[in-house]
């Protein structure tokens, strides 16, 4: 019964409705509509994106935002400071902070420069530490000194006696070399307890200064008698174009004549024709 009254008014309904073309307009406006909403959508979604992408390259290439952090500056060591020592127009140049003579019987105890040592002339022997630099100044050359080789030291002809090491006390091994230049009678013997390089370097450093002179030794001066002494200094003063000038000192523990010091020290670097003082006991 409830199947037979659905079915009529199906029927009822269909007989009801027209039928006709499907409208064709209404769907092409709905789908402009929906082409529409798909553009606006997509435009929004490029401005979106276009404005990330420039918000990025600004953040990128501003110049307030650091591209990279620079390593921290390191301070270059310094070369230490260095002063000249010699005889007459031939130097060295050796560390400024080396002091002169700091030896035991005539053996260095530390970095030092040898000038007329009078720890040398003392009976006695003391051993060398390791890691000890020194050089000493002569004004005639040591019986064990030899001339390897020649060479030429700024224009000077000078004789070149290589470097040795031996073993020393407690296995200590020193290394010696020498370089001599007989024409401005002046010898420089270098020693080392650390290395034969060590040596080599010091030796490097000989040099001839002309606008300068270095007050020669007077240990190395003959004479017949204490005051021919005096004067025999006086000509290497003048050769190295230096002045001299006297002066006489009463002392009853030195003969006439003897050299008791010069001022400034022996080995000073001086400007030429700067004057030396040589005093005398009379």
């Amino acid at each position: 019964m409830i199947e037979t009254k659905l079915t009529e008014l199906l029927e009822q309904t269909a007989d009801e409705t027209p039928v006709g073309p499907p409208p064709l307009s209404a769907v092409r406006a709905g789908a402009a509509r929906r082409r529409r909403r798909r553009t606006a959508g997509f435009t929004a979604l490029s401005v979106v994106t276009v404005g990330a992408v420039i918000a990025g390259t600004n953040l990128l290439t501003s110049p307030t935002t650091p591209v990279s952090t620079p390593a921290p500056a390191t301070t270059p060591v310094s070369p230490p400071a260095m002063r000249l020592v010699g005889f007459g127009h031939a130097a060295i140049a050796i560390p400024a902070s080396w002091p002169t003579n700091k030896s035991q019987c005539g053996t260095p105890q530390q970095d030092t420069v040898q000038i007329d040592d009078p720890s040398a002339a003392l009976f006695c022997m003391s051993y060398r530490p390791k890691g000890v630099e020194s050089v000493q100044l002569t004004g005639v050359p040591s019986i064990e000194f030899r001339a390897d080789e020649t060479v030429v030291i700024d224009g000077e002809p000078a004789q070149r006696q290589r470097t040795n090491c031996l073993a020393g006390w407690q296995g200590t091994r020193v290394c010696i070399g020498a370089v001599g230049i007989p024409s401005l009678k002046v010898w420089f013997y270098a020693e080392s307890s650390t290395s034969a390089e060590e040596v080599d370097r010091i030796l490097d450093r000989v040099q001839i200064v002309r606008d300068r002179a270095g007050v020669p030794s007077y240990h190395s001066v003959r004479g017949s008698s204490l005051g021919s002494i005096a004067r025999n200094y006086e000509p290497l003063l003048k050769a190295a174009g230096l002045k001299v000038q006297y002066k006489q000192v009463k002392s009853p523990s030195y003969a006439d004549g003897t050299i008791l010091g010069v001022a400034p020290a022996v080995g000073t670097m001086l400007p030429v024709g700067a004057t030396v003082t040589v005093t005398v006991a009379v």
